[in-house]
């Protein structure tokens, strides 16, 4: 079944496209949530504007990450985390918190876009990369350091 999108809809299309898709789908998806309509002439002449603004947008926005990406490429967030004597940490580094790291830099990073291969579960030097879109990453180096504990000294009285 031919359906014009009405929204940006992941691994489907843009606005504005017309997608084949099943009839299922259509039907009980895509036309009851507002995402499509059947494709008509009509239904593609009363959504060309919106199509040119959203393709507007999607240009400054990929502008705009790709700034973003070129500042963050090579940049160094320093965490501390609990470890062992061994360099093992008690858990691991979630990306929220190298995202936040970074953010605290004055780096526009948000939560979802830091792709961790691997938990990152030792102190020292890992390379991570920030997916901003499928074509566009950087890479940015994560140093995990032992938290220092601080222990009471008697005294002496």
């Amino acid at each position: 079944m031919k359906v014009l999108l009405c929204e940006d809809v992941k691994k489907l299309g843009l606005l504005g496209d017309i997608v084949e898709t099943s009839e299922g789908y259509a039907r009980n998806y895509l036309l009851p949530c507002g995402l499509a309509k059947i494709a008509t002439r009509e239904n593609v002449r009363a959504i060309a504007k919106e199509k040119e603004k959203r393709s507007l947008e999607r240009v400054r926005e990929r502008s705009r990450l790709e700034e973003i990406a070129k500042s963050v490429q090579g940049a160094e967030a320093v965490i501390a985390a609990k470890a062992n004597e061994q360099g093992i940490l008690f858990g691991s580094v979630p990306s929220k918190q190298i995202a936040a790291n970074l953010r605290s830099q004055n780096f526009e990073v948000a939560d979802e876009v830091v792709v961790l291969a691997e938990h990152i579960k030792q102190v020292g030097t890992h390379q991570v990369t920030l997916k901003f879109a499928d074509d566009l990453t950087a890479t940015v180096n994560v140093v995990i350091v032992p938290e220092q504990t601080t222990t009471a000294e008697p005294d002496g009285t």
